[in-house]
């Protein structure tokens, strides 16, 4: 069984009056999504047109009309059979990227609680070749909590963020964003297909940057806790924050020599199904 379908008719390029700039790389949006019928439009709406290519919806079985809302759109929508957690959707959607010829691919949730419209800020420091990966701040800038996040994922983001930049050797303010962006280099060279299935991919796919030695930076953004905005719940977040640190220790013990760990140290290109290497690489296979 395949594990996922594409609808039929789907348009992954926006309107010709809109077509990219000359020689600008080309940006596509990916949104995972699950039960976001209430918010999916207003956040397709606030994206700049000028600045993006086209957009993919991978819905993961959502129990309401997701799907038949996001068809409506000018985007492509491609439906899990069965559901495949956060993770395996967000695998989907950079697959789904880089067969389209992606050089620049922004995850965006569409539940409306990230800004569209920051995608410039968020994919400026990738076209002009300072990071191959970019992370929207909730910290920084307004705030978090005057947001409307909860004060207890606050601090469970600072404590968390915290260990994690000691095994980074970095400094970041916000560890734990939905918003973020990648250059093609980095997704064609780290081997996310490996990586968990859940929530804590996120935290898998920035260990793999740190340890191949990709420049990460972060830009500050507002954010919306609303009731249509999804949220996990202390159990959820707490079964989170304790793989965050078990990824972490993984981490530090390959950065030390005294353990290796394939989804740290393979390339994409060695693990991934050999139709999609094909299409993506070629079928002799290339180095990005």
């Amino acid at each position: 069984m395949k594990p996922c379908i594409q609808s039929q008719g789907a348009e992954l390029i926006m309107p010709k009056q809109r077509r990219r700039a000359a020689k600008r790389p080309k940006v596509i949006v990916v949104m995972p999504a699950y039960n976001a019928a209430k918010t999916v439009e207003r956040t397709y709406r606030d994206i700049p047109k000028d600045w993006v290519d086209g957009v993919i919806l991978v819905d993961d079985v959502s129990k309401d009309d997701t799907v038949e809302v996001a068809r409506r759109l000018p985007i492509k929508v491609v439906v899990h059979r069965e559901n495949k957690g956060y993770g395996g959707n967000q695998k989907t959607c950079y697959t789904e990227a880089l067969l389209a010829g992606a050089e620049v691919v922004v995850m965006l949730h569409p539940d409306y609680q990230y800004d569209s419209r920051l995608i410039p800020q968020m994919v400026s420091p990738i076209l002009d070749g300072h990071a191959d990966f970019v992370m929207g701040s909730r910290i920084i800038g307004e705030g978090a909590l005057k947001g409307g996040m909860p004060w207890w994922k606050f601090v469970a983001n600072r404590a968390l963020t915290l260990v994690e930049n000691i095994i980074l050797n970095r400094k970041f303010s916000d560890l734990h964003t939905g918003f973020r962006a990648y250059s093609r280099r980095l997704l064609m060279d780290v081997p996310y297909i490996k990586n968990s299935d859940d929530f804590v991919f996120d935290s898998q796919m920035i260990a793999q940057a740190n340890f191949r030695g990709y420049t990460t930076t972060e830009v500050p953004i507002p954010t919306r806790y609303f009731a249509e905005a999804s949220s996990v719940n202390f159990k959820t977040s707490a079964i989170y924050g304790v793989k965050t640190l078990w990824v972490m220790g993984q981490l530090a013990l390959q950065k030390l020599g005294l353990r290796r760990y394939p989804w740290l140290e393979s390339r994409l290109e060695d693990v991934m199904g050999r139709d999609h290497r094909d299409r993506i690489f070629g079928r002799k296979g290339r180095r990005p």
